[in-house]
C-alpha cells in the first residue's frame, strides 16, 4: 500500500515562531514530523523558505513552504505510488520537484518534513523502530548510544548577554551508560546553577535558547570556569570533558573577530586576528578540559581552520563550515580545515542527504556530531538519527526545557530498549565505530 495522504501545517517552535508539521498517513497510520529552525545560520544552508512579510508574525511566517508541500509536493508525490520504505526515491523525487541548488523554489523547510515523515512511515513499514531503519539506511550494522554535548552556558546569538561565543558545553565522556551520562550532566547543570547564583546573583540564572545559563559575563575564559568549578563541585572531575561552539562567524567584522559584538559602541582597536583567536583557543585547550570547538573561525575563513586543525589534536568540528553540505564537506577535507561534521538536519533538508553527508565524513576519517538546532520542536527525530548513525555524540541542548529534553529522553527510551546490546560511546566518543 503506497502512502495515502499528506498534509503540512503551521505549528511553532521554541522561540514561539512558525515552522512547518507534516502528517503523512499510510496503511498503517498517521506518521507526523515537525521541522526546526536555526538562529545563526550559515550562509551556505539550504534555504529555510519563509514569507519576510511583515505583517504576519514579523516576517518568519511559512505559509508559502506550507503551500508548497500542500499543493506541489504531494499531489505529485502521490501520482507515483512510492512505498514508504522508499526513503532515496521520494526524496531523489522532491529535489528534481524542486530543481535548485539550495531548495529556494521549494523550500528545505518543505522538502524536510515531508522527507523526516517518509522516514518514520518507513520505519512503520518494516515492522522496526526508526533507529534501526536508519541504521539500515546508512549501512551502519553495530549500534552506539551517543555521548550528550549539554550545552549549559548560552552566548552568542542565543542569549541577551554579552558572552560572544555562543555555547560551552558538557560531554559525560567518563560514563559507563547514557543512564549515567544524563545522571552526571544533571547534577553538574544544577551544581553551575549554584555557582552562578552565588557569584552574580539569583537573575543570572536566567536560561538562553538552549536551555543554558545566560549569566552577563563577557570574558569566555570566566565561563570555561564556572563550568571547570561545577564540575569539581559536583564530584566529577576527570569524568566530564568541555565542548564549545563559538559561531565565530557571528562576530567576524572586516577580517577579523570582535569579542564584544554585541556592545553597539564596539571598539574597533580591540578586534583580533584569525592568530590572536587561534592562540586564544590553545589556551583554553592548555587551562581547561576542552575536547571539541565548533565553528572556531568564519565560515569562509579556511587558513584559520586548516591552521588550527593541524595545530591541534582535539576536535575540530564544522558547522557553518561545512553546513551538512556534501560538496562543503568536501572542500574541507580536501584542505584539511577540521575533523568532526556537525549534522544538522535542516540545513541539507532531506534524510537521505544528511545520511550522505554522514558516511562521506565518516569515510574520510572525520567524526560526526548530529544537532539541534536553537528554535527546535517536541520531535525527537534526531534522538533516533544519532543511534541509527551510530555517530558516538549529539548536542541538544541544556538538560532542561523540554524541546531539548524530549530528544535525551527518547535516546533513554532506546537504551532501555536495547537492553544488553546497549553500547554507550563515552571516550570513543569521535570514532565509536
Amino acid at each position: 500500500m503506497p502512502l495515502l495522504k499528506c498534509l503540512a501545517r503551521r505549528i511553532f517552535d521554541s522561540r514561539g515562531n512558525p515552522t512547518i508539521e507534516v502528517d503523512l498517513v499510510t496503511d498503517l497510520g498517521l506518521f507526523r514530523a515537525a521541522v526546526p529552525s536555526g538562529a545563526s545560520t550559515g550562509i551556505h544552508e539550504a534555504l529555510e523558505l519563509r514569507d519576510n512579510d511583515k505583517k504576519h508574525y514579523v516576517g518568519k511566517d511559512v505559509s508559502k513552504a506550507i503551500s508548497n508541500v500542500n499543493t506541489i509536493i504531494v499531489p505529485e508525490l502521490l501520482k507515483q505510488n512510492f512505498e514508504a520504505t522508499q526513503q532515496t526515491e521520494i526524496d531523489d523525487f522532491m529535489l528534481k520537484l524542486d530543481g535548485t541548488p539550495n531548495k529556494s523554489k521549494l523550500g528545505a523547510n518543505a522538502i524536510l518534513g515531508v522527507s523526516l515523515a517518509v522516514c518514520k512511515a518507513g520505519a512503520a513499514k518494516k515492522g522496526v523502530p526508526l533507529y534501526k531503519h536508519i541504521a539500515d539506511l546508512a549501512g551502519v550494522k553495530e549500534l552506539v548510544l551517543p555521548v550528550p554535548a549539554f550545552n549549559v552556558i548560552n552566548g552568542g546569538s542565543h542569549a541577551g548577554n554579552k558572552l560572544a561565543m555562543q555555547e560551552f558545553m558538557i560531554l559525560p565522556t567518563g560514563a559507563g551508560t547514557f543512564t549515567e551520562a544524563m545522571k552526571i550532566g544533571s547534577e553538574v547543570y544544577h551544581h553551575l546553577k549554584k555557582v552562578i547564583k552565588d557569584k552574580f546573583g539569583l537573575d543570572a540564572t536566567a536560561v538562553g535558547d538552549e536551555g543554558g545559563f545566560a549569566p552577563n559575563i563577557q570574558n569566555n575564559k570566566e565561563g570555561l570556569q564556572l563550568i571547570k568549578d561545577a564540575i569539581d563541585q559536583a564530584g566529577y572531575t576527570g569524568k566530564v570533558e568541555i565542548g564549545m561552539d563559538v559561531a565565530a562567524s557571528e562576530f567576524f567584522r572586516k577580517g577579523k573577530y570582535d569579542l564584544d559584538f554585541k556592545n553597539p559602541n564596539t571598539d574597533e582597536s580591540k578586534w583580533i586576528d584569525g592568530q590572536e583567536l587561534t592562540n586564544l583557543y590553545l589556551e583554553f585547550i592548555k587551562d581547561f578540559p576542552v575536547v571539541s570547538i565548533e565553528d572556531p573561525f568564519d565560515q569562509d575563513h579556511w587558513d584559520a581552520w586548516t591552521n588550527i586543525t593541524a595545530t591541534t589534536n582535539i576536535q575540530i568540528v564544522g558547522d557553518d563550515l561545512t553546513v551538512t553540505n556534501p560538496s562543503r564537506i568536501q572542500t574541507a577535507i580536501d584542505k584539511k580545515a577540521c575533523n568532526c561534521l556537525l549534522l544538522k538536519v535542516n540545513q541539507i533538508g532531506s534524510v537521505t542527504e544528511s545520511v550522505k553527508a554522514h558516511n562521506l565524513a565518516k569515510s574520510n576519517g572525520w567524526g560526526t556530531m548530529v544537532s539541534h538546532r536553537s528554535g527546535e520542536t517536541e520531535d525527537t527525530f534526531i534522538a533516533d538519527l544519532v543511534v541509527g548513525l551510530s555517530t558516538g555524540q549529539i548536542k541538544t541542548g541544556a538538560p532542561c526545557r523540554s524541546e531539548r529534553l524530549a530528544k535525551y529522553n527518547q535516546i533513554l527510551r532506546i537504551e532501555e530498549e536495547l537492553g544488553a546490546n546497549a553500547k554507550y560511546a563515552g571516550k570513543n566518543f569521535r570514532r565509536p565505530i
